[in-house]
């Protein structure tokens, strides 16, 4: 079983559908792979920019295919209540990059603009990430 490091870079989203009426969207990003999960600062706006990186350990095989995808939820900090909520969703499979970087030493996606969606699968806006695998050695 090889080993390696998934690295993440957060770089902005758009058009996202504000569930705030009378203030401003302060969103902000959870990132899972795996049992592992990352969060972004918080941004402001319908158009957000975070410029940020994650790193998460990879391993290939790794057995249960879950474990082969990014699931990214934008969510909205809410300053009144302790309850955020949910914007839109996207879901980045990366299993045949985690395998190529397991063949070559390091695979990567070049940035790349995703379609984030509701529970109902409709359009909600869109995420711009970049993901690189690197091999440990």
């Amino acid at each position: 079983m090889a080993s390696g490091t998934l690295e993440v870079v957060l770089l902005n989203a758009r058009s996202l559908k504000n569930k705030n009426f009378l203030v401003k969207m302060d969103p902000y990003v959870s990132i899972q792979y795996g049992n592992q999960v990352r969060w972004s600062s918080v941004a402001k706006g319908r158009k957000p920019v975070w410029n940020e990186k994650f790193t998460f350990n990879a391993e290939y095989p790794g057995g249960e295919h879950h474990k082969y995808k990014l699931i990214i939820q934008i969510m909205d900090k809410n300053k009144l209540s302790c309850v955020d909520h949910f914007i839109a969703q996207t879901t980045i499979y990366v299993k045949d990059l985690v395998s190529m970087g397991v063949e070559t030493g390091k695979a990567h996606i070049r940035p790349t603009k995703y379609r984030v969606v509701l529970p109902n699968k409709s359009y909600a806006g869109e995420i711009s990430v970049a993901v690189a695998f690197t091999l440990d050695v």
